[in-house]
């Protein structure tokens, strides 16, 4: 891990396993939409903070799921099935925060929040390894 990061990568991490928190957590309470928008938000977090560590910092959200794909997915650092889940929770953090008539349903809310929680456990193994 590159030392000029390692506070930034362990205070993304930080925030990602808060967001998963609030996604468990609003998922309980019925708040399928705003689930959507949290365990992404957790996915994305451990997204920023592994590349981070690999020295590779970006601004915007498309950056970093393209990054993910160019820098792990097609390196063999990560899986594909890695790389597609969280480009579906990107998409499905747009539905729950934008969609009017479309919304998140109670299965795909328990899914963002599993596959959140595997993509941190994803990442989070991929730093311990740097």
């Amino acid at each position: 891990m590159k030392p000029d990061f390692a506070e930034e990568v362990a205070a993304h991490m930080e925030r990602a396993q808060q967001a998963l928190e609030a996604a468990r957590t609003l998922c309980d309470a019925g708040f399928f939409d705003d689930v959507a928008s949290r365990a992404y938000y957790a996915a994305f977090h451990a997204a920023a903070a592994v590349l981070m560590a690999r020295g590779l910092t970006f601004k915007k959200h498309g950056a970093v799921i393209g990054a993910v794909h160019k820098e792990l997915v097609h390196t063999g650092a990560v899986t594909v099935e890695t790389g597609k889940h969280l480009t579906w929770l990107f998409e499905l953090r747009s539905v729950g925060d934008y969609g009017e008539i479309l919304h998140v349903d109670e299965d795909q809310a328990r899914l963002a929040v599993s596959r959140a929680r595997s993509l941190i456990q994803v990442f989070q193994d991929l730093i311990r390894s740097y």
